[in-house]
C-alpha cells in the first residue's frame, strides 16, 4: 500500500491547517476518508478507481497527520492505528474505525453515544476513542473534554503520568477527559487557537519553546507576535508565569494547574495567585479532583438547577398565577393545547414565589445572586446582573443610576432609540456625536475618535467639562463597526478623568469568548487598563506624554487643542477612575430566551458612588414579576459560553467567510452580488492597517488589525450590497428572501441586505443561503434576457445623501453642542403646544424661510436609531432622505398625518420674559 504510506509521508511536512478553518477540515477530511474507503471497500469496486481511491487516502491522511496531534480524540493514536491499518492493507478495519471517528462530528456539540459501546469497559484505549462524550453510569451519556498537559519529557513517562491520571476517573464523575500532551510553548498555542475543546491546561517545567512542527504561516506569525517580549530569560519560573500570562490573556476562562518538580514550598511566594493550583508530580488524585471541579464549577447553573428542583416538587398553589403548575389549563378544552405545544416542564416552572431556592431578582440572596456571580466571572465583570425584558431595559437602568438633571452625557447620535428615552427621563443635556456617512451604501459607519476628544475639548473650552458625566457608544454596530474601547476610554479620561462609559454591546455580547474578539469589549479593555495603570513603565510613559502637552485651549486661543486632538493620549493613573458599564442582549448572539439580557459593572468607585443610585434604578425598571424561564436561560447561556463559546464563535466566524467566498467564486452571484469588506465600510483614515479582508489573509493579520486599528468590523456579519440588482433593499428582504425562500434577515438600507451568522448557525443553513442567492440570481438573469434590458442600481442609490444631525433649537439648546430633550418632551404635554405638518408643508416653510423643531422622536425600524428628537430644527436635507426611506416602520411618523412639530406659539412661549 505505497500510496498511503508516502501520502502520509508527505503529510508529515505538511501545514497545520488555519485555526479559523481547523476545525471544518479536519471534519471534511475525516468524513471524506469515510468515504473513500468505503468505495476501496466495495464488493463492485472498479480497479483503476480503486488506485485512484487510494491516492486520495494517502491525502486526506496526511492533511489529518497535521491536525490530529492538536486533538485529544480521536487523537494522535487512533489515527496512527487508521494509519497502520491502511498501510496493511485492512481497509474495512479502517473503516471501522473511521467510521467511529465520524460519530464523534455527528452533531455540532459532539456529543452521542457511540454504538457497541461496552460500558465494563471504560477506561479502555477503544471506550475513548470518540470525541465529545463518554458513557456513564446505567450507558448515560456525559460530556467529555479534552485537557491540554505541555510536557517535554520522556515519551513513557509522558504515558505514564497521563495514564496514572486518568485511572482516578469514576463512573460517578460528571465529565470525563482525556489529555492533548504537546512538547513545547508554541505547540501548546497551536493547540489552545485550533482546538477549542479544550478546557484546562497542566504545565510542566519541562518544556521547548519552539515546535518541531510546521504550522501555517498565518498560525505561526499569530503565535510569534503573542509571545513577543516574553521568555527573554534564563529564569526557569519567569518562563512558567510569561506561559500563564499568555494563556490567560487568550483564554481567560480555562484554567492554568503547574506540575513542578521542586519543593513546591520553594516556588510558592514567587507565583502565588497565578496559577489555579500548583501540584507535585506526585499528586495524581489532586489534580484530577481540581480538573472535575473546576469544570462543574463552570456546569453549575444555581438558578436553573433551583428552578428545575422547584418543578419537580408536589405542592399546592393559593397564591398568584392560575396557569403555575397548569392549574388553568391542564384539564380545559380550550386551553390544553398551550400544555401540549409548550410541554408541562415550562407550567411546572411558572410561580411568583421567591422561596424554595428560587431567589428574587429584586433582592437577590441565594440562586440569582450566585448566577450574578458567576456571569461576571465569565465576563470579567466586577458585577452582573439578570434583565429579563432586554437590552433597552438594561440601558435606562444605567442611564438613570449615573445621570441627574443637567448633566451631560456625550451620545452616538445613531444609537438605540432606548438611549435617547432613557436620557429623556434622566433629564440629562444630550450632546449628540456624529458618526461618518457611507452614502453610497445608504448607511451611517461610526464616530470617529476625532469627533469624540474633539467635542470633550469643545466642552472645556466652553467651561461645561464639570457637566459632562458619561458617554455612551454603540459597540458594534448594527452593521458590525466596532471600537477600540481601550483607546477610547484612555485618550477621553486623559481630558476628563472620571467620565463614565457606557458600551452599548447588544449585538456583542459573543465576544468575550472569542482571543481576538475579546480585546474590543468594554469589559475586557477595562480589566487590562486597570492593570497597566498600576506599572511603573506606564507611569513613566505618562509622565513624558504629560510634558509635552501644551495648557489646555481656551475659547480665546484654542489653538493649544490641536495638539491634544492630534495626540495619543494616555490617562493620568493617579487621578483616573475607571467607571465603566456594558448592556448585552444576550438573546441575540448567546444562548438565551427572548429580552434576556444583562448588564456588566467596572466600577472602581461603585461602592462610593453608584451603588444605591444603581439599585433604585433597578428597581425602578424591573418588574416585580419577572420571567424565571428567561432568568433560567440566562443561567444555561453563562455556562454555555464558558464551557464551548469559544468553538462556536470560531465556527460562527468560519462559516460568515465561507459565505463570502462563495459569493465571490460564483461568477453568477459575483455579477449581482458582493460582500462589502472593512474598505468599503471603514475609511482608512481610521485603520493603519490596509487589509480588505483581516480574516480572510490570516489569523495574524486579524489579530493585528484589531489591535491596531481605530475602527475594525466583525467578520461574522456580511453587508451584502444588492445595488446591481435593481431592487431595492426593502423589497429584496420581504419579496425574495422572506416571503420567498423563508430567509430571515433584518437590518437592510436602499442598496443592501445585512447578513448575520451567530453561534447556532449551521453549515447546511450556509448552504441553504448560497443556493437561494443562486436561484435569486437566475431569476433576475431570465428576466434581465426576456426584458433585454442591463443590470441597474437600486432606485435613489447613491442620490440621497445621509442627512447630518441639525442642532437643537435655541430654546432647548444648553451649550457644548449639547439640549434639554426632556424640555421639549414635556412640553407636547401642553396643549395645544404641537400640530402635525406633512413633508411638503414642512419643505414650504423653511422654503420660505421659517423654522420647523421636531416635538417627538421620528425612529425609522430598524435599525432603530432616531433621524429626529425632541427639540431637534427639521432640515431639507432629513426630509430628503425620509421622502426615500424604504423602511416600512417608522416609529414617531404618522402617515396620514406627517410630523409632529412644535407651533411657533409654544416656541415663542420659552422666550426669555415670555409670560408663564
Amino acid at each position: 500500500m505505497a500510496t498511503v504510506s508516502d501520502g502520509l509521508t508527505k503529510g508529515k511536512s505538511q501545514a497545520i491547517a488555519t485555526p479559523e478553518s481547523a476545525w471544518r477540515k479536519r471534519k471534511d477530511a475525516w468524513e471524506h476518508l469515510g468515504y473513500v474507503l468505503s468505495e476501496i471497500t466495495s464488493e463492485f469496486k472498479d480497479e483503476m478507481r480503486c488506485e485512484e481511491y487510494k491516492t486520495e487516502a494517502g491525502r486526506l491522511l496526511a492533511q489529518l497527520s497535521s491536525i490530529e496531534p492538536y486533538w485529544a480524540n480521536p487523537g494522535l493514536h487512533f489515527f496512527n492505528e487508521v494509519d497502520r491499518l491502511m498501510t496493511e492493507g485492512h481497509f474495512d478495519d479502517a473503516m471501522r474505525l473511521v467510521h467511529r471517528a465520524n460519530q464523534s462530528f455527528r452533531t455540532q456539540t459532539q456529543y452521542f453515544e457511540p454504538e457497541g459501546r461496552d460500558n465494563s469497559d471504560y477506561g479502555s484505549h477503544e471506550s475513548t476513542l470518540v470525541e465529545g462524550v463518554s458513557s456513564g453510569p446505567n450507558g448515560l451519556i456525559i460530556p467529555q473534554v479534552e485537557i491540554l498537559l505541555v510536557d517535554n519529557g520522556p515519551t513513557e513517562e509522558i504515558e505514564r503520568f497521563k495514564e496514572e491520571i486518568l485511572e482516578q476517573r469514576q463512573r460517578t464523575d460528571p465529565f470525563h477527559y482525556n489529555f492533548v500532551a504537546v512538547p513545547s510553548i508554541e505547540d501548546a498555542l497551536a493547540a489552545i487557537v485550533i482546538n477549542p475543546g479544550i478546557q484546562s491546561v497542566v504545565l510542566s517545567a519541562r518544556y521547548d519553546l519552539k515546535t518541531r512542527r510546521r504550522l501555517s504561516g498565518g498560525l505561526q506569525a499569530f503565535i510569534d507576535g503573542r509571545i513577543k517580549g516574553y521568555f527573554g530569560h534564563s529564569q526557569q519560573i519567569q518562563g512558567l508565569l510569561d506561559m500563564e500570562h499568555i494563556l490567560s490573556d487568550m483564554r481567560p476562562e480555562i484554567p492554568v494547574y503547574l506540575i513542578a518538580g521542586v519543593a513546591l514550598e520553594s516556588i510558592a511566594h514567587e507565583i502565588t495567585g497565578r496559577f489555579r493550583r500548583i501540584f507535585s508530580r506526585n499528586d495524581r488524585m489532586d489534580l484530577h479532583l481540581s480538573i472535575l471541579a473546576e469544570i462543574t464549577d463552570r456546569y453549575h447553573t444555581p438558578f436553573f438547577n433551583a428552578l428545575q428542583k422547584y418543578a419537580k416538587r408536589p405542592g399546592g398553589v393559593f397564591h398568584a398565577m392560575p396557569i403555575s403548575r397548569a392549574g388553568s389549563v391542564q384539564n380545559s378544552p380550550w386551553a390544553r393545547d398551550l400544555v401540549d405545544f409548550y410541554g408541562k416542564n415550562l407550567l411546572l416552572a411558572e410561580t411568583s414565589a421567591t422561596s424554595g431556592g428560587l431567589d428574587s431578582l429584586l433582592d437577590p440572596k441565594s440562586s440569582i445572586k450566585k448566577a450574578h456571580e458567576l456571569a461576571a466571572r465569565a465576563f470579567q465583570s466586577h458585577r452582573t446582573y439578570f434583565v429579563t425584558n432586554g437590552t433597552s431595559t438594561a440601558n435606562k437602568i444605567v442611564h438613570q443610576s449615573i445621570l441627574a438633571p443637567g448633566d451631560i452625557v456625550l451620545v452616538d447620535r445613531n444609537c438605540h432609540k432606548s438611549h435617547h428615552y432613557s436620557l429623556v427621563l434622566a433629564g440629562a443635556n444630550v450632546s449628540y456625536l456624529e458618526a461618518y456617512p457611507l452614502n453610497e451604501h445608504a448607511m451611517y459607519g461610526a464616530v470617529s475618535l476625532e469627533e469624540i476628544k474633539g467635542r470633550l475639548l469643545q466642552l472645556r473650552r466652553e467651561g461645561l467639562l464639570h457637566k459632562v458625566k458619561m458617554i455612551t457608544l454603540t459597540n458594534c454596530t448594527f452593521d458590525g463597526i466596532i471600537y477600540d474601547p481601550r483607546r477610547v476610554m484612555e485618550e477621553c479620561l486623559t481630558i476628563k478623568p472620571d467620565l463614565v462609559f457606557l458600551w452599548d454591546e447588544a449585538w456583542f455580547a459573543f465576544a468575550g469568548f472569542h482571543p481576538i474578539y475579546r480585546q474590543r469589549t468594554g469589559m475586557t479593555a477595562a480589566a487590562k487598563m486597570e492593570e497597566e495603570l498600576g506599572t511603573e513603565e506606564y507611569v513613566q510613559r505618562y509622565q513624558q506624554l504629560k510634558a509635552s502637552l501644551p495648557a489646555p485651549g481656551t475659547l480665546e486661543n484654542p489653538e493649544n487643542d490641536e495638539v491634544w486632538l492630534r495626540t495619543r493620549l494616555f490617562p493620568d493613573p493617579g487621578t483616573t477612575r475607571l467607571r465603566v458599564y456594558s448592556t448585552q442582549s444576550t438573546h441575540k448572539t448567546l444562548t438565551s430566551l427572548r429580552q434576556g439580557s444583562m448588564i456588566h459593572v467596572f466600577d472602581q468607585d461603585y461602592a462610593l458612588r453608584n451603588a444605591n443610585a444603581f439599585r433604585e434604578a433597578y428597581m425602578t425598571h424591573t418588574s416585580t414579576s419577572p420571567n424565571y424561564q428567561i432568568l433560567a436561560s440566562l443561567d444555561i447561556g453563562r455556562r454555555q459560553a464558558e464551557l464551548e463559546g469559544y468553538a462556536l464563535v470560531q465556527r460562527q466566524v468560519d462559516l460568515a467567510q465561507s459565505i463570502a467566498r462563495a459569493m465571490t467564486r460564483n461568477k453568477l452571484l459575483n455579477k449581482y452580488f458582493r460582500i462589502l469588506d472593512t474598505g468599503d465600510l471603514i475609511p482608512q483614515e481610521f485603520r493603519t492597517t490596509t487589509s480588505g479582508n483581516p480574516v480572510r489573509d490570516g489569523l495574524a493579520v486579524w489579530d493585528e488589525s484589531w489591535r491596531q486599528d481605530e475602527l475594525v468590523l466583525d467578520p461574522s456579519r456580511l453587508t451584502l450590497d444588492i445595488s446591481r440588482t435593481g431592487v431595492d433593499g426593502d423589497t429584496f428582504k420581504h419579496t425574495y428572501l422572506m416571503d420567498g425562500h423563508s430567509i430571515q434577515v433584518n437590518k437592510t438600507s436602499r442598496t443592501s441586505v445585512l447578513l448575520m451568522t451567530n453561534i447556532g448557525t449551521n453549515r447546511s443553513a450556509v448552504a441553504h443561503l448560497i443556493e437561494v442567492l443562486v436561484k435569486i440570481a437566475e431569476e433576475l438573469e431570465r428576466k434581465r434576457r426576456i426584458e433585454g434590458s442591463c443590470v441597474v442600481r437600486a432606485p435613489g442609490a447613491g442620490r440621497i445623501p445621509l442627512p447630518d444631525f441639525s442642532y437643537f433649537a435655541e430654546e432647548f439648546a444648553t451649550g457644548g453642542g449639547s439640549g434639554d430633550m426632556r424640555k421639549a418632551y414635556y412640553l407636547t404635554y401642553q396643549d395645544p403646544a404641537s400640530e402635525f405638518l406633512t413633508s411638503s408643508q414642512i419643505r414650504e416653510r423653511i422654503i420660505g424661510g421659517g423654522r420647523v423643531v421636531s416635538a417627538v422622536f421620528v425612529t425609522p425600524y430598524p435599525p432603530g436609531f432616531p433621524v429626529l428628537v425632541p427639540g431637534q430644527v427639521v432640515t431639507l436635507d432629513i426630509l430628503n432622505y425620509m421622502d426615500v426611506l424604504d423602511t416600512r416602520e417608522i416609529h414617531g411618523y404618522h402617515e396620514d398625518k406627517g410630523y409632529q412639530v412644535f407651533t411657533n406659539t409654544a416656541l415663542k412661549s420659552l422666550a426669555p420674559g415670555a409670560a408663564g
